[in-house]
């Protein structure tokens, strides 16, 4: 089987590396028809008038037709505006959209960068809709995320998958190892959905223990006012993030109240369980499809840093739970989420799709 890998699509972004990575490892002849323009961007959806003219010169050369011989095109994240292109590169074969997020949940509903009802906001639930519908296939991050998709767009359940997201595993594997004293390990974008100001007070309450918090964005100002017990570092070059999980005590994931949190599983999560770290993050729809409290990860409450701060505490205070925490979810992503699971799901599905 030969698919191409179609697009604007970030090169580099976890999703689509661990795609692309689960794909070849599973025997799928993976091409690229990449045009970078999010790449120089840390901020990409930040960018102004610069990278809607990469875009819309992107967009333009997309509509060039691959000579390459394939079975199906993937269209990676994000590649919202990439679905027209794709549809005329395929030239009759599958077009599956492997979206990972909606534009409208994600700047209207979860970072409030939009009012609701607003232009822009009706503009991103219409870029979000035709780009779903476009798609022969659909693939989601999570069962609730499908449920979603398939409500944002107005299309049959059937036409959803869902893959997990998984780890690049040339990066994160396991080798957990932890440093005394007791250290709690907080990765990602400071943005609403992971609930900064959730572990911000968890570390006040546990002040101490020691939590390291690693990330840069739009939440960063609440740092200023941060307890003396957590450490900030902006940013660790990506190779580097498994020599940091190894050493932590543990990984905390995502602890926000918004309707989003609810429906995702984040990237950091499955990296630390590929990794062989124990996870503390929120008790929510999607992480129950994943992990069971008190087996493979501790689960708490949403918006609860008391609650945080005690699974913390007992993490740090019980060295055979952490270990049994570890062992459960490393068992659970080799099981459902490794490069190998991920690797035969995704094969599967695009053999269906191709008869």
């Amino acid at each position: 089987m030969r698919v191409l890998y179609f697009g604007t699509y970030e090169r580099h972004y976890p999703r689509n590396a661990q795609v692309i990575s689960a794909l070849r490892s599973a025997g799928v002849d993976v091409l690229e028809h990449h045009l970078p323009v999010w790449e120089t961007s840390p901020h990409k959806w930040r960018a102004g008038a610069g990278a809607a003219a990469r875009l819309a010169l992107a967009e333009a050369r997309l509509l060039r037709r691959p000579r390459a011989d394939f079975d199906a095109v993937i269209v990676g994240y994000p590649g919202h505006l990439d679905l027209a292109a794709a549809r005329r590169a395929a030239r009759g074969r599958p077009v599956v959209f492997n979206p990972l997020v909606s534009l409208y949940d994600t700047f209207v509903d979860d970072r409030a960068r939009f009012r609701r009802g607003s232009l822009a906001a009706r503009a991103l639930s219409a870029i979000d809709r035709r780009a779903l519908r476009a798609a022969d296939l659909v693939i989601a991050d999570t069962n609730a995320g499908a449920d979603y998709l398939a409500s944002l767009a107005d299309i049959p359940r059937s036409r959803i998958e869902v893959c997990f997201v998984g780890a690049e595993e040339r990066v994160f594997r396991p080798g957990w190892k932890p440093e005394a004293p007791f250290k709690a390990l907080f990765i990602g974008k400071l943005i609403p959905l992971h609930g900064l100001e959730n572990v911000l007070e968890a570390a006040r309450i546990a002040d101490e223990l020691a939590f390291k918090i690693v990330g840069s964005g739009q939440l960063e100002p609440l740092l200023r006012d941060a307890p003396k017990n957590i450490d900030h570092v902006p940013w660790i070059e990506y190779d580097l993030l498994p020599a940091a999980l190894h050493t932590a005590g543990c990984a905390l994931g995502i602890f926000g109240t918004s309707a989003k949190a609810q429906r995702v599983i984040p990237n950091k999560v499955f990296q630390a369980i590929a990794c062989g770290v124990p996870v503390v993050t929120a008790d929510t729809p999607a992480t129950r499809e994943l992990l069971a409290d008190g087996e493979s990860a501790l689960l708490v409450p949403p918006g609860d840093p008391l609650a945080l701060a005690k699974a913390t505490r007992k993490l740090a205070g019980d060295a055979e739970l952490a270990r049994r925490i570890a062992a459960g979810g490393s068992e659970v992503y080799r099981a459902q989420a490794s490069e190998q699971a991920l690797g035969r799901r995704w094969r599967g599905l695009l053999e269906g799709l191709t008869g």
